[in-house]
């Protein structure tokens, strides 16, 4: 009689659990498929016009990236990729490279007047976006 109770129980938290998780998990699920990431400045380079930024110049530019609000995500097509990741413009990106484990995830930052286009790169996908920051379209 107690084995059934106990069990009954057990199955009753687990369901409960399964059914509405705790929101620091569902946080952390959420993050990992996150199209506009939250960065940290550990394992983190940032490159403009082939020179690395300094340590203030590169926590000042992840806290206007983390800042930004995300406007839309363009579509990218199967073979379209070298379009975004070289685009025809006389804008300079921001390159980001992030390291985390074992993975590597490049950022390139175009800064425009109206807008920030982003183009994140990672094993052979790619994926852009546009960004409203006033920081980083000055």
């Amino acid at each position: 009689m107690t084995w059934t109770a106990a069990v009954i129980i057990v199955i009753g938290v687990t369901f409960k659990l399964l059914m509405s998780p705790p929101s620091a998990v569902v946080g952390w699920v959420v993050s990992k498929f996150a199209l506009h990431p939250q960065l940290d400045s550990k394992n983190i380079t940032i490159t403009f016009n082939g020179k690395h930024l300094e340590e203030v110049e590169k926590i000042s530019l992840i806290n206007y990236f983390n800042e930004a609000n995300f406007l839309k995500k363009y579509p990218i097509f199967p073979g379209n990729e070298k379009l975004f990741l070289h685009p025809e413009t006389n804008v300079i990106p921001f390159i980001i490279n992030v390291k985390r484990k074992k993975k590597e995830v490049n950022l390139f930052l175009y800064c425009y007047n109206d807008r920030v286009d982003v183009v994140k790169q990672w094993k052979k996908k790619v994926a852009s976006y546009s960004l409203s920051s006033e920081h980083l379209q000055k």
